[in-house]
């Protein structure tokens, strides 16, 4: 079965500082991501590029949605699985090489910290790591290894 999904969102440049981008150092990256019903998101280039440090980047944006498309596939996961999730916390990396046409993303390394309710959970807790990340939609899309390292720890 197959079934298509449509995500629409809204870009809108914020950084004309009154004379568009008549010089490299004339413009500001600034912008809004936006979509129906929810927050504005403050985006920016990256410090490197020329943005502003206090909001989010592209590259930051894409790392996130790998973190969340697997957080939230392995917890879909873990509760078919019967394993008791009750933390978790991932600190996701990734690395991108600057190239003279641009630039790509060579890898994204996940971290998730898993918190789980007994010892006898901690095996297939680690193992379903590789069945989320073969779910995840957004690994699935991108053309860069995603890695996981994962640790799990017992409550208490």
């Amino acid at each position: 079965m197959s079934r298509l999904h449509h995500h629409k969102t809204v870009v809108t440049w914020t950084g004309n500082k009154g004379t568009g981008t008549s010089g490299y150092r004339d413009y500001g990256r600034e912008h809004e991501l936006t979509a129906d019903g929810r927050e504005v998101i403050l985006g920016s280039s990256d410090p490197a590029f020329r943005g502003d440090p206090a909001r989010w980047n592209p590259e930051q944006l894409l790392v996130g949605s790998l973190s969340q498309c697997h957080m939230l596939w392995y917890l879909h996961k873990c509760s078919t699985a019967g394993v008791v999730v009750t933390g978790y916390v991932d600190t996701a990396e990734g690395t991108m090489a600057e190239t003279a046409e641009g630039g790509h993303f060579t890898e994204v390394v996940l971290r998730p910290v898993v918190t789980v309710s007994s010892p006898e959970m901690v095996e297939t807790a680690i193992a379903l790591h590789a069945d989320a990340h073969k779910a995840c939609f957004i690994a699935a899309s991108v053309n860069f290894p995603v890695r996981h390292e994962p640790t799990v720890r017992v409550a208490g």
